[in-house]
């Protein structure tokens, strides 16, 4: 799918709320409802003061990434678009402008972890505790420069290597 990937405008704000609540629901197992409620105030204030950029497409914004300077402070996707290229759209659009990106992950969100992981992301560090002091660790992750295509196996010294008849291509 293409997404668009715009600044947000303060009347996105009510819509990225709603993503965010969605997908901390649908991806932060170890928060219960009432540390959900907890954190929203904070999440909307954090929202009207924050750069954001946004991924719209053709049903409107399905996904916001937070930061600067290469720094990620927030990156959600609805999860009804999960697995459609968002959130790598909004990376992308991130290492356009700074080649260099860092980000915090929650050490018990398994699934971001490795979707940042296959996006070229390393673990720099590891924090005991999030940000306010809760139980909940905090990987630190760098990618220096994205990933690029995979490259094409079948290529050997710049001249596309023919294999012999019946020989099995290397996995």
């Amino acid at each position: 799918m293409a997404w668009t990937i715009r600044d947000a405008v303060p009347g996105d704000h009510e819509v990225l709320v709603g993503i965010w609540r969605r997908a901390v629901e649908a991806t932060h197992g170890f928060l219960g409802p009432t540390e959900i409620d907890d954190l929203e105030p904070r999440v909307r204030a954090a929202l009207a003061r924050a750069a954001l950029r946004v991924a719209e497409g053709p049903d409107g914004p399905a996904g916001f990434l937070g930061g600067s300077a290469g720094e990620v402070d927030m990156l959600f996707v609805d999860p009804p678009v999960h697995g459609r290229g968002a959130g790598t759209a909004l990376l992308d659009d991130a290492a356009a402008h700074h080649p260099v990106l860092t980000l915090d992950v929650n050490e018990q969100n398994p699934a971001a972890r490795d979707w940042y992981a296959r996006r070229g992301f390393v673990e720099t560090g590891r924090s005991e505790t999030d940000e306010d002091g809760r139980p909940y660790p905090l990987l630190h992750l760098r990618r220096v420069t994205p990933p690029g295509p995979a490259p094409d196996r079948a290529l050997q010294n710049g001249r596309r290597r023919v294999p012999r008849e019946g020989a099995r291509e290397p996995a």
